[in-house]
């Protein structure tokens, strides 16, 4: 079974020998124009542009049959990538508005939230770790900038995920 993942000129294809899943990477420009037009038939129904699967593979040119053959295992690239993936982990002082204050913080760099966890606090500090996808290419700037507002603790990048 192929399963690819196209993104403009590259496709990320899965290939399953025997048990186990392996992947290779394809130019998009080499294999055939379904796998495209399938990933745009989903990008329509995620956006709701398109009523159900028939109403998207009409817009596209393509059978319904053919969106439902390929549909579980066709992913645009940058669906599955974490570039540009950070996350921060934070000890906040137990007080009301510091995690406001570091969303407001991450809004204004231009970070994207993309998971936000709070333990219990312990000792008046609670331990906060964010995951943020954003265009900054230094993920220290961020913690820099979370570090100056007044009841974080500490912040530090906890990881950086680059596929």
């Amino acid at each position: 079974m192929i399963k690819c993942f196209p993104l403009e000129n590259i496709c990320l294809c899965e290939v399953e020998f025997t048990d186990e899943k392996n992947y290779i990477l394809v130019r998009a420009d080499m294999l055939p124009p379904i796998f495209q037009k399938v990933c745009e038939a989903k990008e329509l129904l995620a956006r709701h542009e398109a009523k159900n699967a028939s109403d998207a593979a009409k817009m596209l040119g393509i059978s319904r049959s053919a969106f439902y053959k390929y549909k579980d295992g066709v992913f645009r690239y940058d669906e599955m990538k974490s570039d540009g993936i950070t996350t921060i982990s934070l000890n906040l002082i137990d007080r009301a508005g510091v995690l406001a204050a570091v969303i407001a913080k991450l809004y204004e760099i231009g970070a994207n939230i993309l998971t936000i966890n709070q333990n219990i606090p312990m000792n008046m500090v609670a331990p906060v770790t964010i995951t943020v996808k954003t265009d900054e290419t230094n993920p220290e700037y961020i913690t820099r900038q979370l570090s100056q507002i007044d009841g974080v603790v500490n912040a530090e990048t906890y990881s950086r995920s680059i596929l």
